[in-house]
């Protein structure tokens, strides 16, 4: 009877320990965003060149959550590159409603990509005061 018992609380233990370890694999963990960290790495390592801020675009993403696009251009060795980035979750570094048609920006470049560009990061920003 001494044997039962031992083996019953084994396999207690064993079934609250694979209950657990499935809980915790289960439960969301914050995935690391892409885009924050081409935002760093671009802002550390990119090198500067001079663009023209065109236009801030308002539009609507799949999940018809607003977006805020700050349109510019810039030229790396003759080539004119059109880019967008993203503003919408830097609203607070950037008053967009200040990027006018024409107004110059500082734009960092991915010299090995010269399309991969930012003009603004959580730490640094190529829009003029």
């Amino acid at each position: 009877m001494n044997q039962l018992r031992l083996y019953t609380i084994s396999l207690c233990a064993v079934t609250a320990t694979i209950a657990g370890l499935a809980w915790l694999s289960r439960t969301k963990r914050p995935k690391p965003d892409p885009e924050h960290d081409r935002r760093t790495w671009l802002s550390q390592a990119g090198r500067l060149t001079i663009g023209t801020a065109l236009d801030v675009h308002d539009s609507l993403d799949a999940d018809n959550h607003l977006l805020q696009l700050l349109i510019y251009r810039y030229d790396i060795a003759g080539v004119a590159y059109d880019a967008s980035q993203d503003v919408t979750h830097l609203r607070q570094f950037i008053d967009v409603n200040s990027c006018r048609r024409g107004l110059p920006v500082s734009v960092k470049y991915d010299t090995h990509n010269p399309g991969n560009s930012i003009v603004i990061s959580e730490t640094w920003s190529g829009l003029r005061k």
